[in-house]
């Protein structure tokens, strides 16, 4: 590989290195050496390898797309839905199969898994063969990066000195130091896999104007695409919503749907599942989760990077997974090894088990307030002891979905016999699981609960006894402001009371009691602060754990019987992650008695979650807005961020599904469950939350009963066949996307226009006006805006300007495949709160220069066509919430050239950088407040202009016009963000690498 720029000095270091490292002796003893004479630049061998490893991956992905090996799916069936590799890939695979085990730095330990009947399963590289005392005591999430390692050890991508690191994790992990990694394969939806689609589509446009070859922008890995973002609860209480939301969808979105078609059949390896089907989470759980590969023979550990950042959920299952970028996720696709910093694991022990009354939802919002406490950014959680035997594969699904939330990259429970279980009642055939289980036991990856657990190391510890949780929700602003739910009445008054912030809403005394009448449809109706005007079972947080959404139909059953009756002004829903779901309800008899509630079903996908409620009755609407009502959102969700559940609800609360139903009932979150009745029934007698409320053995009792793995094998079977809907979708069998320059949905990016083959190189900052001065927790949701798009928006002048109509507006997160849309709707957010405002609320800023108030886009145009950099203040967890490619993209096309903040998300961090924006951090103790900066002042950021002398976490000097200088650590944090940064960002340096490969 020829590779160009002064980042080449670099990458001939990190191919080189392996040679001067002294490795530990258990690796030079089990491993070949290695080649002789190895010279500073990759070998003929390395390069042929590199060629191999590559074709090696398209070929296993084609020979086995499905490692579950589910009785209904045949290799014949999917040949037709995956594009082969080309023969002249599978030429040069054959070519070098001879070549790979004498080149390969571990095959000393490659071995045969042996059938219990004979024969064996496959091969796998082991780690008891290394015969290393430290491998015993890492933590298994390690483990699963030690083995990838290993396995994808060339001395060039992936070297012996990473592989000693990782095993020397106890002693590295604390000095951030750096190790590549290669996932297995890669998981999006379609708000991510939109862009990420566009984006792969223009890097082949622009390989192909650079000479190279457009066919080399494939994935060389699994990738599936779940459609699940997209529909709306546009109709609800019908029993032809489905119908009805499903059909609006497709009127809204076919264009982007079309777009992803094509993607479908242009890239090789890539599978789409289209809309209807469910939560992309859910799916990957109870379907596309290997948790272990067997590809052509070699076995190895299921691990995924996700362009949606619950991609964690799957960690429930004992597969790593976690989110990433979208520009990251394209990298990977292309074969680019992910580099990051070794993690610390976090030892979370689990004992006791949960009480009677208490739900999985519970469980997880206390685990994650005890992990913000914490503190985990950047880090894995294991989680281990004797309790987690005692919770389902489920409640463990629900506990690492929310691993965003509480800040880890991973929330990892080991494989155990409930995993085991969990794979056959989802339909995996018992061949498949006893390959599982033979291979994690064999390679030391398999917990056994009734066995002797040998101690492990883990970076910190914590515990909690599962009897001592309690119910609670999680608001009204952010997911780990869990409030008991006995304490909720008095800490809803706390709010109202309390300025304005997470936990306030400022409310005047005198105007607490306030009551807002008005006629709902010819019925009167009223509202208060703290009405619910949203309940919502949403969100493949809690939609994929049976025992919630049963207690949520038990609830409701209970309800119906005595006569208590959800009060029609409250917009009920249900969106369930997968058809498995509604077969459940409907066995169990439950799904009736949630019709009755108003919770009928209203499609398969994520809704209200990241807010595509639809929009509230106008007379609700109205009586809100009119007068000034807190009103009230209460759902079975991850995320309830100001501003993302509905515009009109600044109240957000996270609750179990049959909270859900219960707090609907009620029609507000102004109550004490304990005390205060929820209803009068039929009787005339009041009801309470405990005459609804199921018990966990009427509970277990549902599951069992009502949850069969009949149900999983029909849903799955039929999932790629689509409807007709999606099949009626004609798009074109081109390589090349034929760009519509008149399009308002998929639009050609600029980021590659008049590219060469050198890279632009490092650059400081000069002479720079803030555009935004933030405080702390600014996320994706501000950043980034997935919701609706708002009348006097810039974007909305954009469309209107198009001959879009405002009812066919759609969402921002819809139009993520339009960089012109995106970037007016970038700091769009109408709760966004800008310092440089002085107080006033909403998506604007102050042009510096001339003083004057206009909107962030139109300040940052001004700026641009001044040819003036602008840089960002911000405050801590800058970036949280979704993984948003986006909310990095958007600041960039605005030309924000830096970023200086308290402390960065760690996805949103990743993704900056990705996009060439350099992230920096205060020094502890210091902000924009204590330095006592403005935003007023110009800055300028001294970075040397030649990469090879920037360092990661470098000390940075920013300098005012004002006078002011203060020192901020650059947070580069590896050598190939530095490279990424000396090339303009990720995608231009795999775009020249892929263009200069002969």
């Amino acid at each position: 590989m020829h590779i160009t720029g002064s980042h080449s000095s670099f990458l001939l270091r990190r191919a080189s290195r392996s040679t001067t490292s002294r490795l530990h002796s258990s690796i030079s003893a089990k491993s070949p050496p290695p080649p002789s004479s190895p010279s500073p630049s990759p070998s003929p061998a390395a390069s042929q390898f590199r060629s191999h490893t590559a074709a090696s991956a398209a070929f296993r992905s084609v020979r086995s797309r499905w490692s579950h090996g589910v009785d209904w799916r045949s290799p014949a069936s999917l040949s037709s839905q995956i594009r082969t590799a080309a023969s002249p890939v599978l030429d040069r695979f054959h070519r070098n199969l001879s070549t790979i085990a004498s080149e390969h730095a571990f095959s000393g330990i490659l071995t045969g898994l042996p059938k219990p009947g004979g024969g064996e399963f496959g091969k796998f590289y082991s780690l008891p063969a290394l015969n290393d005392p430290r491998i015993d005591k890492l933590p298994y999430s390690i483990r699963i990066l030690l083995e990838s390692a290993i396995r994808n050890c060339d001395n060039f991508q992936v070297t012996k000195e990473d592989v000693e690191k990782i095993i020397d994790w106890e002693k590295t992990a604390p000095k951030q130091v750096e190790i590549p990694f290669k996932p297995a394969r890669v998981l999006l939806q379609d708000f991510t896999g939109v862009p990420a689609v566009v984006d792969l589509a223009c890097m082949r446009d622009a390989i192909n104007d650079l000479g190279g070859d457009s066919d080399k922008i494939n994935p060389l890995v699994p990738v599936d695409l779940v459609v699940d973002h997209s529909v709306q609860v546009d109709v609800t209480r019908s029993e032809n919503a489905v119908k009805a939301n499903m059909e609006l969808e497709f009127q809204r979105n076919k264009e982007r749907f079309a777009f992803l078609k094509w993607g479908s059949k242009a890239f090789q390896n890539m599978l789409v599942v289209p809309p209807g089907s469910g939560i992309v989470h859910q799916v990957n759980l109870e379907y596309l989760g290997r948790v272990v590969f067997n590809n052509d023979g070699m076995l190895y550990p299921d691990s995924v990077v996700g362009t949606d950042s619950h991609t964690t959920m799957i960690d429930g299952l004992g597969v790593a997974g976690w989110g990433v970028g979208g520009i990251e996720a394209e990298a990977a696709m292309l074969g680019q090894p992910m580099s990051m910093v070794l993690p610390g694991v976090v030892g979370f022990k689990l004992s006791g088990k949960l009480r009677d009354g208490v739900t999985a939802t519970d469980l997880v919002l206390t685990v994650t307030q005890m992990l913000r406490k914490h503190g985990v950014v950047g880090k894995f959680v294991e989680f281990h002891g004797d309790g987690v035997g005692k919770i389902s594969l489920a409640d463990r699904a629900t506990i690492a979905n929310m691993s965003p939330e509480y800040g880890a990259t991973m929330g990892f429970f080991p494989v155990d016999h409930v995993t085991l279980q969990y794979l056959k009642l989802t339909g995996r055939s018992d061949d498949t699981v006893a390959m599982i289980e033979a291979y994690l036991r064999a390679n030391n990856m398999f917990v056994d609960y009734n066995e002797p657990q040998q101690e492990r190391v883990y970076s910190s510890y914590l515990e909690l006894n599962l009897s001592e949780v309690e119910p609670c929700i999680s608001g009204p602003k952010r997911p780990h402001d869990r409030v008991p739910l006995k304490e909720m009445k008095a800490d809803w008054h706390s709010c109202l009371d309390n300025k304005v912030g997470f936990k306030g809403f400022a409310v005047p005394k005198e105007a607490q009691d306030k009551v807002a009448k008005f006629d709902f449809h010819g019925q009167p109706a009223e509202l208060r602060h703290g009405s619910v005007v949203i309940a919502a079972i949403t969100s493949c947080t809690n939609t994929s754990n049976p025992s919630v959404m049963l207690g949520a139909g038990l609830v409701a059953k209970k309800a119906c019987e005595l006569g208590l009756q959800v009060k029609p002004w409250v917009k009920t829903s249900l969106a369930p992650g997968s058809g498995v779901v509604t077969k459940y309800l409907l066995q169990s008899g439950l799904q009736k008695y949630l019709n009755e509630q108003g919770f009928g079903i209203v499609g398969y996908g994520c809704t209200t979650c990241i807010g595509n409620s639809g929009d509230l009755d106008e007379s609700v609407a109205s009586a809100i807005s009119d007068n000034d009502i807190i009103a009230s959102a209460v759902l079975s969700g991850n995320r309830n961020f100001e501003g993302r559940v509905h515009a009109l609800t600044r109240a957000n609360y996270l609750a179990s599904p049959p909270l859900v139903v219960a707090y609907a009932l009620a029609g507000t979150v102004d109550i004490d469950f304990e005390k205060e009745p929820i209803g009068v029934g039929k009787d005339g007698k009041n009801v309470y939350l405990r005459d609804i409320w199921p018990s966990s053995e009427e509970i277990a009792e549902a599951v069992q009963s009502s949850v069969l793995p009949d149900m999983f094998k029909s849903t799955y079977k039929s999932i790629t066949e689509g409807n007709p809907m999606w099949n009626d979708l004609n798009v074109p069998e081109a390589k090349l996307y034929s760009w519509d320059q008149n399009s308002t949905y998929i639009h050609q990016p600029p980021y590659f226009t008049n590219m060469t083959m050198d890279p632009p190189g490092a650059h400081g900052v000069k002479d720079a006006y803030c555009l935004l001065n933030f405080g702390d927790s600014i996320t994706t949701d501000h950043i980034s805006p997935a919701g609706s798009i708002h009348k006097d928006s810039p974007a909305a002048k954009f469309l209107l300007d198009r001959g879009v109509d405002r009812k066919d507006f759609n969402s921002y997160g819809s139009r993520r495949g339009n960089d012109e849309i995106m970037a007016r709707g970038t700091f769009a957010n109408i709760r966004i709160v800008n310092k440089l405002l002085k107080g006033e609320v909403g998506p604007q800023t102050v042009h510096i220069p001339t003083g004057e108030k206009l909107s962030v886009f139109d300040a940052a145009s001004r700026y641009k066509a001044a040819g003036q950099d602008t840089i960002v203040l911000a405050g801590a967890e800058y970036g949280s919430g979704s993984s948003r490619d986006w909310a990095a993209k958007g600041p960039m096309l605005l030309g924000v050239k830096a970023v200086i903040a308290k402390s960065f998300e760690r996805i949103h961090r990743s993704n900056l950088v990705g996009m060439g924006i350099i992230p920096l951090c205060f020094k502890a103790g210091e902000d924009a407040d204590t330095l006592q900066l403005t935003g007023h002042e110009r800055y300028t950021i001294d970075l040397p202009n030649n990469i090879n002398e920037i360092r990661p976490g470098q000390d940075v000097t920013v300098k005012t016009d004002s006078g002011k200088s203060f020192t901020c650590t650059a947070r580069f944090d590896t050598e190939v963000e530095l490279a990424y940064f000396n090339h303009g960002g990720i995608l231009p340096y795999v775009i020249r690498q892929l263009a200069a490969q002969k």
